[in-house]
């Protein structure tokens, strides 16, 4: 039948595994470094992978495939726990599938199966590099080493993407530091060495909801602030690309061009990349 179904660009994919923890039908999984559709039986078609791919590798295409099958993926739905069934019906609920929804629930009732309610749970673990917990040793600084207080180099206030005005006087011809969240509490010395002479952005591109917002202020930003350059300061991990991607998006869409850099931070405080696009 002539359907939606997802297509992942291999090329584009680093298999980071966002998509595979976001489908909770199960459709997708990291093989051989790639995420696949593992068949098209289990796709919806719906696309509640597509926000979490950090490089925008997955799009939907409406092609022949065969029907998606509801019975089939509770089979393994239920076999993968109570967090997966209930995400799984939240997902339905959302998009409102209500004959998907109706056959999930006979299908729950069919095996003596309670319905789960709809209280959080934090998941034990995920796919993504960016989630994983890990701790770092550190050499202890020596006495008087950080004697004395540093002066903040931040300019304004708000930083947060959402919260921020473009058409605020201090954006005016500025040089923007666009930073994911996570960058300043990974560098020692963020403010004097990054921050200082630059007004400030900070967002986190794999949980802030509503990101199209930010393409269209930092096109305002590039247009109406008329910014003198973009520095984007990212994290390692494969979701903080997305960062990077909405910059580049929004300097696609402006008239103006502004020169782009960006700087790739490790886990452990390390520049990994430091370089105008």
């Amino acid at each position: 039948m002539l359907r939606d179904i997802i297509q992942i660009d291999e090329a584009a994919c680093t298999g980071c595994g966002d998509c595979v923890t976001s489908c909770p039908e199960g459709a997708i999984q990291v093989i051989d470094g790639k995420a696949r559709l593992i068949s098209d039986l289990m796709c919806d078609g719906l696309g509640a992978c597509i926000g979490h791919c950090p490089e925008g590798a997955i799009t939907i295409e409406r092609r022949e495939a065969e029907p998606y099958d509801e019975r089939r993926v509770m089979v393994n739905i239920v076999k993968a726990g109570t967090n997966t069934i209930r995400a799984h019906l939240r997902h339905l609920r959302e998009h409102n599938e209500s004959d998907y929804l109706r056959q999930a629930l006979d299908y729950l009732r069919e095996h003596n199966i309670p319905e789960p309610g709809e209280e959080p749970v934090a998941p034990a673990h995920g796919g993504c590099p960016g989630a994983r917990q890990q701790s770092f040793a550190r050499e202890t600084a020596a006495a008087g080493q950080l004697a004395g207080s540093r002066p903040s180099q931040l300019q304004q206030w708000p930083i947060q993407m959402h919260l921020l005005s473009p058409t605020a006087p201090h954006f005016q011809g500025s040089d923007l530091l666009l930073a994911a969240d996570c960058v300043a509490f990974s560098l020692g010395d963020f403010h004097q060495d990054y921050l200082a002479g630059k007004t400030l952005a900070i967002a986190c591109p794999k949980l802030d909801e509503g990101q199209e917002a930010y393409v269209a202020k930092l096109r305002s930003l590039i247009d109406d602030a008329r910014i003198n350059t973009l520095t984007v300061m990212i994290m390692q991990v494969p979701c903080c690309r997305g960062l990077l991607r909405l910059a580049q998006l929004a300097a696609e869409q402006a008239t103006r061009k502004v020169p782009i850099k960006v700087i790739v931070v490790g886990l452990k405080g390390e520049i990994l990349q430091d370089e105008w696009l």
